[in-house]
């Protein structure tokens, strides 16, 4: 248990906090189930002056974890092919994704779904680059809307009110 407090004290905010956000937006943009919204307002709740960079940040480490699922995906296309049969939902379901293509991954941003659809896009082997951009657009968005609406809900200091 020692290296897990090593790594939380070694994470905390705001001592290392641009790059707490950045590891944060990356796993939480794998295949794990953790947010980063919550570290990324904080980051600019205790230092509303790196609101930018800490968009900026937050949106390159979650784009990079999409790439990471990305990858995933495209290289299980062939394991998953032979484990697991057509079903008509699945087909369905890939059919749709391969008509909207990279676009499909301005959705990345979604809950539940988001993580998964980047490890998709990378199964049906969409152009890489194209999804790059477009989730990178997706999660950008989600960053700057998400937080200015929580700036705006909580625009004082109420963590010194406490």
């Amino acid at each position: 248990m020692d290296w897990m407090h090593l790594l939380l004290t070694t994470l905390a905010l705001p001592r290392f906090g641009l790059s707490t956000v950045f590891v944060v937006s990356f796993i939480s943009a794998t295949l794990l189930p953790m947010g980063s919204e919550p570290v990324v307002f904080g980051l600019i709740k205790l230092n509303p002056d790196l609101f930018w960079p800490t968009i900026l940040v937050a949106t390159a480490g979650n784009t990079l974890g999409g790439a990471l699922d990305w990858w995933m995906g495209w290289g299980t296309q062939k394991v998953v092919d032979k484990v697991r049969g057509d079903s008509a939902v699945r087909l369905r379901a890939l059919a749709w994704l391969q008509a909207l293509g990279p676009k499909a991954c301005l959705l990345s941003w979604l809950p539940v779904i988001g993580d998964p659809l980047c490890a998709v896009a990378g199964y049906l082997r969409m152009p890489f680059w194209h999804c790059l951009i477009y989730m990178a657009i997706g999660k950008f968005l989600r960053y700057l809307v998400f937080t200015s609406l929580l700036l705006w809900v909580f625009p004082q200091d109420w963590a010194a009110a406490l």
